[in-house]
């Protein structure tokens, strides 16, 4: 693999806004339960992802949102329908993503700047031709100044925010995100994701994000997913359209609540049933 200009990693991408960059057909994923018989995890899944769109995966637990994430890349393959990478079956792993977890998982004898030049390294690119652009993403999330500290020496929040780094030094097409803030306390969350919102808005990655957090998935959303369990399902669909940054407008309350509450009511709609 050929080394990419290490500036590209500061820069927003170059996907073309709109275009679908993965479509899911139809998609049923089963597995063998301890008893001998079958379980299924996720039926009938139609969904379409495009270029620079946040999009969040949200519902109860159990309901097959990390399981959509692995299909959605390739680490799982479905037991029924298909899934398609720019018009094409996916037939093997997609190796242009990054992948943010609930926990950090940083290297404890790795410096911040190491950890954040780890996929670097794993790719066997030029370390050293990437360093540049790694102060440059530590800087955009407030960590400049931490680059030579050990993760032992940083906050939850913090370890979490090197993740995000670790995961964008490559410029990925597709950046995953697996609940990455539900190991954080309240307040720490409520930061993460404005931080998140921020960065989002700055270099327009195309964005997959699961959480259990309705009000976390209105303010980061260009569309959410509503999923329905057993077996997980998309129940609805829902376009956010309130203008960015959120966090900036005024006037934004009363649309946001809303939002927030049909979703909510949704939600419970499923315990219900």
């Amino acid at each position: 693999m050929n080394d990419r200009d290490a500036a590209d990693c500061a820069n927003p991408g170059t996907a073309d806004p709109g275009a679908v960059a993965l479509r899911l057909e139809r998609v049923g994923l089963d597995y063998p339960d301890a008893r001998g018989g079958t379980v299924t995890a996720l039926q009938d899944v139609d969904l379409e992802l495009r270029d620079r769109e946040f999009l969040v995966v949200l519902g109860p637990s159990g309901c097959g949102k990390s399981t959509l994430l692995k299909l959605m890349v390739g680490l799982l393959r479905p037991s029924r329908g298909r899934v398609l990478h720019r018009g094409l079956p996916l037939q093997d792993t997609l190796q242009d993503v990054g992948m943010v977890f609930q926990n950090p998982l940083l290297l404890p004898w790795r410096t911040v700047l190491e950890n954040v030049l780890l996929p670097i390294e794993l790719l066997g690119r030029n370390t050293a031709a990437h360093v540049e652009a790694a102060h440059r993403i530590l800087e955009t999330t407030g960590l400049a100044e931490f680059a030579g500290r050990w993760p032992r020496q940083l906050s939850g929040g913090m370890q979490q925010r090197v993740g995000l780094c670790r995961a964008l030094i490559t410029d990925p097409a597709l950046l995953l995100m697996d609940e990455p803030f539900a190991a954080l306390d309240a307040l720490t969350r409520d930061e993460m994701a404005r931080e998140l919102s921020r960065l989002w808005e700055s270099r327009r990655k195309t964005v997959v994000f699961v959480t259990h957090s309705i009000p976390e998935a209105v303010l980061l959303a260009d569309r959410i997913v509503v999923m329905a369990p057993r077996p997980g399902r998309i129940a609805r669909e829902i376009r956010i359209d309130l203008p960015r940054p959120r966090l900036a407008q005024r006037g934004l309350a009363a649309a946001f609540e809303e939002h927030v509450e049909a979703i909510r009511e949704l939600i419970f709609s499923f315990r219900r049933s």
